[in-house]
């Protein structure tokens, strides 16, 4: 028999996510040399990693030969100092998108329904696909979570309600006492899992504070990554924080050694970089203001963006995604979220910003014509 043949029925329809193109096969494709080519496509740091998270990383590769510690225990209880939680509370993962995988590997029932907005992070609507789970796609006046209509959403048979804020692709974020009054009028059947992948671009008084929910034994999940302002993409590094009866079960449903070595050191180093994060938040707000106002002048709607990217309404979207890449400048198409006429960019550094708006300044004219 095929392999297609002896497949979960659900796998044969299962999209495949789409990550923003590599620059080597970019460079290759249009003849040009790797070092022009500008990646603005996945939201990664343009600063990199931190100094301290590089030697620490290269110092574990001396012990590659080793197994990593199963248990993440020092990186676990370096988060749990931060956050001022038992590291049994903290789930270490091979980057946040794991947290929720494992989440629905858990949770998910074929029929249990999941709530999710209609334009939020992808992952939530593939991995309830393939568990089985129907995803429940709630609308987003203004390319943002609407609360009161995402809790008109659930039902009994409700499983997990997803939140991203800010949201990626569309850069909105509910404030944190909208979150908050949220999360208190759900119900007890309703886990509620909080991606809070770019929560550190904003200000503190910003980031709705659910641990005292938490601590009330709330079924909340809150998700955070190293790939975005710690600059550790590559390494896949992220966690998940929640009341200890709900960790455990994850737990149960992941892979041994689900972090590497290499990751956990450089993690764990990263979060000792003050300096690194906050350079990191000074030109990811002035690249904003500047991107922002270079789309404002080509004349082109934009959502305004409190993560580390923009989204920007373009005619023939897909051919401008194109056209750029022959400039060398990499930035990411939205037709799987359901925006077939928008961009994302990444904010980068004030000259790949400034070659982004140049460049798209010169392929607009021969794409509407």
């Amino acid at each position: 028999m095929r392999p297609d043949q002896l497949a979960r029925p659900g796998l044969l329809t299962q999209p495949v996510y789409e990550p923003g193109r590599p620059i080597a096969d970019v460079a290759r494709e249009h003849g040009l040399n790797p070092n022009d080519v500008i990646k603005l496509a996945s939201n990664e740091n343009p600063l990199g990693p931190s100094p301290k998270a590089l030697a620490a990383a290269r110092l574990a590769l001396d012990e590659a030969h080793l197994y990593p510690d199963g248990a993440a225990l020092a990186l676990r209880q370096k988060i749990g100092a931060m956050l001022k939680l038992d590291p049994a509370q903290i789930f270490p993962s091979n980057g946040s998108n794991e947290v929720m995988e494992i989440l629905a590997r858990a949770f998910i029932s074929p029929g249990d329904e999941v709530v999710m907005g209609r334009h939020a992070f992808i992952v939530f609507k593939y991995v309830t696909q393939f568990n089985g789970g129907c995803p429940v796609e709630v609308e987003m006046p203004g390319y943002a979570h609407d609360l009161t209509l995402m809790r008109e959403a659930i039902t009994p048979r409700t499983k997990i309600v997803y939140l991203p804020t800010p949201n990626n692709p569309t850069g909105t974020a509910n404030s944190a006492s909208e979150v908050l009054a949220f999360a208190r009028d759900l119900p007890p059947h309703v886990i509620f899992c909080v991606d809070e992948a770019y929560a550190e671009f904003l200000d503190p008084k910003d980031v709705p504070d659910l641990r005292p929910l938490i601590a009330q034994g709330r079924n909340i999940l809150c998700c955070r990554t190293f790939s975005k302002i710690y600059g550790l993409a590559g390494l896949r590094v992220g966690y998940g924080y929640g009341p200890k009866p709900l960790i455990d079960l994850l737990h149960r449903a992941r892979q041994p050694f689900n972090v590497n070595s290499e990751a956990q050191a450089a993690a764990t180093a990263a979060l000792d970089d003050r300096e690194h994060l906050e350079r990191t938040r000074t030109i990811n707000s002035a690249g904003l203001k500047q991107v922002a106002a270079g789309l404002k002048k080509l004349g082109l709607e934009q959502v305004p963006s409190v993560g580390n990217f923009i989204m920007f309404r373009v005619a023939k979207a897909r051919e401008v995604f194109l056209a750029l890449q022959g400039q060398g400048i990499i930035i990411r198409p939205l037709a799987p979220y359901d925006l077939p006429e928008h961009l994302r960019v990444t904010i980068g550094t004030v000259e790949q910003n400034d070659r982004f708006l140049r460049a798209l300044e010169k392929v607009l004219p021969a794409i509407s014509s």
